[in-house]
């Protein structure tokens, strides 16, 4: 693992990335709501972090080793829509922009992610599909 730390949260919250989400990578704590979560994940991939990405992925879609592409920078997180998911919740959904710098050319991507309290813990469950209504979100 090749962890770069930058000093400012690449989440886009205003903490330092240490206080931030540095210490839920560091595992010092665990995010308390699916779009904090979220955040932390896409700070694992600015940063280099395959484990933190492996470890908050539901077991059930994980897959057994992450490579992640060196060659891609991610830059900046939009948060468009938070559904449930917060300390009251056992599922969330939270749509997101990714923006990333490739070959020096500026790229974005968009997702919106599913989220399941496994154990007490927030866990990565997929992306969204139109699978039954009552996991929609």
């Amino acid at each position: 693992m090749s962890r770069r730390e930058p000093a400012g949260c690449p989440c886009g919250l205003p903490a330092p990335y240490r206080d931030c989400c540095g210490r839920f990578h560091r595992g010092e704590g665990s995010a308390p709501t699916a779009e904090l979560l979220m955040r932390s994940r896409f700070a694992a991939f600015a940063v280099g972090d395959e484990a933190y990405l492996l470890r908050t992925w539901h077991p059930a879609t994980r897959p057994a080793r992450l490579d992640l592409d060196r060659g891609v920078r991610w830059v900046r997180l939009e948060i468009l829509e938070a559904v449930r998911g917060t300390v009251l919740h056992t599922e969330g959904a939270v749509r997101f922009r990714a923006h990333y710098v490739q070959r020096g050319r500026e790229g974005s991507m968009e997702e919106r992610s599913l989220f399941v309290r496994l154990d007490g813990q927030w866990v990565y469950e997929g992306p969204r599909d139109d699978g039954p209504p009552a996991r929609r979100l």
